[in-house]
């Protein structure tokens, strides 16, 4: 359940969809599943939710990262059409 931002640092708690961003992470769990005849390993999914309030949002996303798991990563900001022209 969300109760707050997903950034540690920011005390802002979770009240409504249409304020911040909400992530939805399909995140895969591998585990064995035994059959009488064979053992299979077969993957596994549950879905993980996180929010960014509308401040944290507006600097930062959600990273991945294998040994830390998800992380509050800063944003790339997009460059100005004049400099790419």
């Amino acid at each position: 359940m969300l109760s707050k931002c997903a950034n540690p640092g920011c005390p802002a708690t979770f009240l409504y969809l249409h304020q911040g961003k909400l992530f939805r992470l399909d995140v895969s769990v591998d585990i064995l599943v035994r059959i009488p005849v064979r053992e299979v390993t077969r993957p596994s999914w549950r879905v993980e939710f996180f929010w960014l309030c509308d401040e944290c949002a507006a600097e930062l996303t959600l990273g991945y990262n294998k040994e830390t798991g998800i992380t509050v990563v800063p944003r790339v900001k997009e460059l100005a059409r004049a400099q790419t022209v």
